[in-house]
């Protein structure tokens, strides 16, 4: 009943359409982007839930807060310490080495502001791991969700970032003067 009420929301109500080839493996990590706005998660995990997905996310800690750390974690939600030194990428790789099923989606800006400056734990988690990077992009100018490509990472990081930044060139945000690909 959840699913048919989150597509009648996101497809009926709201516009959205998708365009999408890719499969879902039962191990990857979902990039996703632009990043440019609070609504990026409610139309992720509306999403999500109409799809019948399940995935994990990755939130700043400040997020976590009661009631809404309850609620953001039974949604899949993994608080991040960005003051601690900790090897967060470590850990999900040993995580989706061990797991049956990790599928977790991570914005590679990692902040709803420009950001020319990618954080590249989702590349090194996917490499780390031997798991497939699926491309998801929103765009709102199109109400349109697309991932019709995807990779599992070889190490050339500086080939395969340009290639998975240029992917995303022509998707618009909600506000897309904060997005940037950055430095190709």
């Amino acid at each position: 009943m959840l699913r048919n009420i989150c597509r009648w929301m996101l497809y009926e109500r709201m516009g959205w359409t998708k365009d999408v080839s890719e499969n879902i493996p039962e191990k990857c990590i979902i990039c996703l982007a632009p990043h440019t706005s609070n609504w990026d998660f409610v139309i992720g995990q509306l999403y999500a839930l109409a799809e019948g997905m399940k995935t994990n996310f990755l939130m700043k800690k400040e997020w976590f807060f009661w009631p809404l750390g309850y609620l953001f974690r039974k949604m899949g939600g993994i608080a991040v310490y960005r003051d601690k030194r900790c090897s967060m990428t470590d850990t999900l790789v040993e995580t989706a080495r061990k797991e049956k099923h990790f599928v977790l989606c991570i914005t590679p800006e990692a902040t709803r502001a420009l950001n020319p400056d990618w954080k590249k734990g989702f590349y090194y988690i996917a490499l780390g791991a031997q798991i497939p990077i699926l491309l998801y992009g929103v765009d709102y100018e199109k109400k349109l969700i697309r991932c019709t490509k995807s990779m599992v990472p070889v190490g050339d990081l500086d080939t395969e970032l340009r290639e998975i930044k240029l992917y995303y060139k022509d998707f618009k945000g909600k506000y897309p003067e904060k997005f940037t690909l950055g430095e190709l």
